[in-house]
């Protein structure tokens, strides 16, 4: 018998995760013949181009070293097998150890040495993981599977013949699947009109991208340059423009200072909000165990389906999953800070599920058990913490963004405040959820893509503390100013001006910095594969009430393309964080049923069943 062979293009933590859900599956479905898979990508397999060791070593996860996962445990409800493994900071620990013999890179191990489960890992140390979880999965590999691995591009996919750059002779498969990860997008209307002004003016304009993968080396020294975005893009633009051009932070008693190089540019930094994202929580739950979801569940996803209409976000959902954050965030307060709170939680938990979000019944509910304002969850100041603040002069409001910087510095350092990490999860908890109502399209893409997706990154996706404590030494040293919130930008005879609707005047500079990955767009995607497949008509934008979401079109369930007649491809998938299953990441939290695990699984069976 002939093995079968399947391509998988794309080999960073989502082509290893279907790899290992092949593998996991094999026992119950691979036929035979047996399957040989190629694995093509440039960058190192595993560890992919976003989490490639050769990148600079100042870049960090903006995860816990202990939520970081690329296994299955109890949790995760597939039809495959669960095959536990080891958390990043449980392959540390083991490393450090003897327990798993692997070849630490000679610059990681003062890292490995030090890292603790609450720890930011660099980039490097989770390649170092992401290669490992590579060769233990080759490791596992049952005797009917076989890996090959292509160091190279996929140029083009012709029936089932896919076309390798370098190579005469293409690779005959069976299946292919496209796990391409975010991206990448030729810059939109209004970006090339940035564009072609900056060019005709010999000015600067860097669009969206992936940070770690732009050229800023004739950003000059000392140049002011306005940066869009404050958010991880800008994190790690932040610290290249600094610290990467030889800053240097130092640990005072009174906090932390930098010392400037001199090969610093001046970065004034705004953006919608006008504030960083949030902090990630420096410590864990301290009451009883969340129930989680209780009031945005699978049944309450059925329920709005069931209304047979387009659904309005902000009417129809956003009660639903403002009361699941609320759940999550008092849950927390009355059962981990009982001092806090003037009712019993069982008592109080029965009114809050009775009540209407936002009801004049619910507001008095809160008043009643929940003495003091700040112990109160505020949702729509918390998305807005600008609204209805304006000041005098750009100092005056630099001085109020460094004391509310700090003020969530210390929130999230001090478990007294450990009811921000219930709403936390109860968010991740909502964003599982979305997938499901998105693929119904009885919802607005541009809701969830927009807005909805903004909030969850704000308040959950955020950056290290440290990475807030190096942007106040920065802005100390004059190295850092700020816009402020609603930031937008004009064109003029000098350059570029930035105005913002927190203080008067404006700032002009010759540099602009969209500190942003792109958004979503199939029709602008860089990629040469996809562009040749989209226009073959056998790959897809998907549609969401008639308008283009920007993402890959997939059949939810399974991962199928879809043609450009939404008919599901029988051999070829694409999974990713833009596809229609919008996961969110290739690798998860422990014990968190993490969607990317149950869409491998269901992929990987279903291209079992395909070349069995």
């Amino acid at each position: 018998m002939v093995a079968s062979q399947l391509a998988i293009v794309g080999a960073g933590p989502r082509g290893v995760g279907v790899l290992e859900r092949l593998s996991a599956n094999a026992a119950e479905l691979l036929g035979p013949a047996g399957l040989v898979v190629h694995l093509i990508d440039p960058f190192p397999p595993g560890a992919g181009r976003i989490w490639r060791y050769e990148q600079s070593p100042l870049l960090r996860m903006n995860s816990m070293a202990e939520d970081v996962t690329m296994f299955t445990d109890d949790s995760v409800t597939t039809d495959g097998p669960v095959r536990p493994g080891p958390s990043l900071w449980e392959w540390a620990r083991d490393v450090r150890s003897g327990r798993i013999d692997y070849d630490v890179p000679e610059d990681l191990w003062g890292e490995l040495t030090a890292l603790r489960g609450t720890s930011f890992p660099t980039r490097r140390l989770a390649s170092a993981y992401l290669d490992w979880v590579y060769r233990h999965v080759l490791s596992e590999l049952p005797p009917g599977i076989s890996v090959v691995e292509h160091r190279t591009r996929a140029t083009r996919i012709d029936e089932t013949r896919v076309w390798l750059a370098g190579v005469d002779e293409p690779l005959d498969v069976d299946a292919v699947v496209l796990t391409v990860g975010h991206l990448d997008a030729e810059p939109g209307s209004d970006e090339r009109e940035l564009a072609e002004f900056a060019a005709a003016r010999g000015l600067a304009y860097y669009p969206a991208g992936y940070t770690a993968d732009v050229d800023y080396q004739h950003v000059a020294p000392g140049e002011p340059v306005l940066v869009r975005g404050f958010g991880l893009a800008f994190v790690d633009l932040m610290l290249l423009l600094t610290e990467g051009r030889g800053g240097r932070f130092e640990e005072r008693e009174g906090g932390l200072v930098y010392h400037p190089s001199g090969a610093e540019p001046v970065l004034h930094i705004g953006s919608r909000r006008g504030v960083p994202y949030h902090a990630k929580p420096g410590y864990r739950l301290r009451g009883a165990p969340l129930r989680l979801p209780r009031f945005f569940d699978r049944a309450r996803v059925d329920e709005l389906l069931a209304r047979d209409r387009r659904l309005d976000f902000r009417a129809d959902v956003w009660p639903h999953v403002a009361k699941e954050l609320a759940w999550g965030y008092y849950s927390e307060l009355f059962t981990g800070h009982p001092s806090r709170v003037r009712m019993a939680f069982d008592d109080f938990a029965a009114c809050f599920a009775s009540f209407e979000w936002d009801s004049a019944e619910m507001r008095a509910l809160v008043a009643r058990a929940v003495p003091a304002e700040e112990d109160r969850l505020d949702l729509e100041r918390l998305d807005r913490p600008l609204a209805g603040l304006r000041f005098e002069t750009a100092e005056e409001f630099g001085k109020y963004l460094r004391s509310y910087v700090e003020a969530d510095l210390a929130r999230r350092a001090d478990a007294s405040w450990s009811a921000d990490l219930g709403a936390f999860m109860a968010l991740l908890s909502v964003y599982q959820q979305m997938p499901a109502l998105m693929a119904s399209g009885a919802l607005d893409a541009s809701d969830v893509d927009g807005w909805w997706h903004g909030f969850f990154s704000y308040y959950a996706s955020g950056p290290p503390p440290r990475r807030l404590h190096e942007l106040l030494a920065l802005h100390q040293a004059g190295v850092v100013s700020f816009l402020g919130a609603d930031v937008r930008i004009s064109l003029t005879a000098d350059g570029f001006a930035a105005y913002s609707g927190s203080f008067p005047g404006s700032v002009t500079a010759r540099t602009l910095i969209e500190a942003r990955l792109p958004a979503p767009s199939v029709s602008r995607a860089s990629d040469g594969l996809l562009a040749q497949l989209r226009h073959a008509g056998e790959l897809a934008e998907e549609y969401v009430r008639d308008l283009p979401s920007g993402r890959i079109s997939t059949r939810v369930s399974d991962g199928r393309l879809l043609d450009a007649d939404g008919r599901p491809q029988s051999r070829r998938f694409a999974l990713g964080p833009h596809t229609s299953a919008r996961s969110a990441a290739a690798f998860t939290r422990p014990g968190t049923n993490g969607p990317s695990f149950r869409q491998n699984d269901a992929a990987a069976r279903e291209i079992l069943r395909l070349v069995g």
